[in-house]
Formats: structure tokens, sequence, C-alpha cells
């Protein structure tokens, strides 16, 4: 898949993480179907490969999923067995190399210029700050941007709907979601609430999409 084009159509990806296998597998299905179009199932949730293995069935070959958590070589290599078409990372190292030898893009986890520039050498499609929050927030993004204009980062990491609107209109590519996206629903909770959520992240993505193509 091209990921640096899905995260600069859609701008949003949701990471679910959860202890309830079926719940969690629920919540990716909702999302998707509430129109969120990057999903990421973090590989530190209970049995998160069989989640992955069963949306992928449900999904079909051709909706992007991902996995996230990606450390090693071996979570990278499981990943793309049980379906995921790219990787997510907290940080540089042998999760990145797997997957990119294995075809996935990646989305890499960094948060110094050093470790951007290191990345770039690795050929990962974009750049994750994380955690973003604890980074600076929008402001620490606007810094990176002067050296880095032409990168495409995703922050994440604390980012809830206020924040997910700095962000994109600080320049970010796209913004990842958890918690405050996912909530409890991957754990078992309320599925309803999840899709108000995600309308309402849909929305911050759409209104800023909007008004950037706007600008001159």
């Amino acid at each position: 898949m091209d990921l640096r084009a899905a995260l600069t159509a859609h701008r949003l990806v949701a990471i679910v993480r959860g202890d309830d296998p079926e719940a969690a597998v629920r919540t990716v299905l909702a999302l998707a179907e509430e129109g969120v179009e990057l999903i990421e199932v973090s590989l530190s949730g209970k049995d998160a490969l069989t989640v992955i293995e069963r949306a992928r069935e449900a999904l079909g070959p051709d909706r992007p999923l991902g996995a996230g958590t990606v450390l090693t070589a071996d979570d990278a290599r499981d990943a793309r067995r049980a379906g995921a078409d790219f990787a997510v990372t907290p940080a540089l190292g042998d999760g990145v190399t797997a997957a990119r030898e294995l075809g996935l893009p990646v989305l890499a986890g960094v948060m110094t210029p050093t470790e951007i520039v290191a990345a770039r050498g690795l050929g990962v499609a974009a750049l994750k700050i994380f955690p973003a929050a604890q980074a600076g927030g929008p402001a620490y993004l606007k810094a990176l941007r002067g050296p880095f204009p032409h990168e495409l980062f995703v922050p994440v990491g604390g980012v809830d709907g206020a924040a997910a609107r700095a962000y994109l209109a600080a320049g970010a590519t796209a913004v990842g979601v958890g918690s405050p996206l996912v909530g409890d629903a991957a754990d078992g909770g309320s599925l309803t609430a999840l899709r108000d959520r995600a309308r309402a992240f849909l929305t911050v993505a759409n209104d800023i999409a909007v008004a950037q193509e706007g600008t001159p």
C-alpha cells in the first residue's frame, strides 16, 4: 500500500489496543464502518495477532490494516503473516528494518532531529512523533518543520480532539489517536460511544482539510 498517500488523504490513524480480543475486533470493524480508513492494532494488546487476522478476514484484502508497537524483527514477520499491510513502531530498531525488508511501509517513531535523519536512511514512509505531548505538543511540531519541511509527521500520544485540530493546523500530515478515540471499546465498552467519537475526530480531520484547501 501507499502509506504516504493514505496518511495525506485521511489524516487520522486509529490505534486499537485492548484486553478483550473479541471487543478489539468489534472495535476495528466499527471504526472501519464509520469511515476511519487507517487503523492499527497494537501488538501490546491481548492476542493482537489473532485480532489482526480476524479483522483482515472481515475487512477483505484491500482495506488498510496496520500493526502497531512493532519492536523486533519477529514482530514484523508475525504482523505480516497475520495480514497487516503497514507497520507502526514507537522507535527505530530491528522492527523497522525487518518490516522494510518484508515490503511493509513503516510509520516510524522518532522524537529528535537526529532520529529523523536516521529514519530517512531506513526508508520509512512517515515519521511518528512519539510521545508527542511530552515532546512539546504542536509547538514542537512547528519547530521540527523548520529544518524538515518536507517530512510527513504524525504526532501520537495524548492527542485528543483539540490537540488533533492544533497538530493538523500546525502542519501534521495526520494524527494517531488511541484512548481519546477508542476509549474502553476494545475492552468491551460501548460501541455507540466509540462511533460518536470516531465521527467527531473525522470531522476535525475533514474541517482542517477543507480549510487548508482553501488557503491560497
